[in-house]
């Protein structure tokens, strides 16, 4: 009998493995909320929950970023959702109060409609960003027009580091 393995770090497993195996478990206590309180009612829910646990994931990467986490910082932790070729990334602008990607492929919307949660796609995953933003770092701010998910031939991310008030 071999020795039990521990648990992959959770930075070992990519962004894009996680919100797959998120889903597998959401898309079934989605299908119940719906038959109960219907979908909008379902997303509404589910849109408050992801924010807060969005934030909160935010919060804790921060903590565990050396030094200040800022914009330069979020820029380097860009990897994390990137790994395993889950998005194609074209970089306009990246200095520490910019950073302007278009994103020219998004593994996470090919997930999602492949699972036939492409309803709910947004809600489990570009909602988050803006969440996450808020709990990495409260001066960044993230302004997108369009997404993938929801039928643009690309997303525009366009994040600026506010200056203090």
């Amino acid at each position: 009998m071999s020795e039990p393995q521990a648990a992959p770090a959770p930075e070992e497993i990519g962004i894009l493995t996680r919100r797959r195996i998120e889903a597998e478990i959401i898309a079934p206590i989605y299908d119940e909320l719906k038959q109960q309180i219907g979908a909008p009612a379902a997303q509404a829910l589910l849109r408050r929950a992801i924010r807060r646990a969005a934030i909160r994931a935010g919060e804790q990467l921060a903590a565990a970023t050396p030094g200040d986490a800022n914009l330069l910082t979020f820029q380097d932790i860009q990897r994390l959702w990137t790994k395993d070729d889950a998005l194609q990334v074209e970089v306009l602008r990246a200095t520490p109060e910019a950073y302007d990607i278009d994103i020219r492929r998004c593994r996470y919307a090919e997930t999602y409609r492949a699972m036939g949660l492409g309803e709910i796609g947004a809600v489990l995953s570009c909602e988050r960003d803006g969440a996450f933003c808020e709990g990495y770092h409260p001066r960044i701010k993230l302004a997108r027009t369009q997404t993938i998910m929801q039928g643009a031939d690309h997303c525009d991310f366009r994040y600026r580091f506010e200056p203090e008030s």
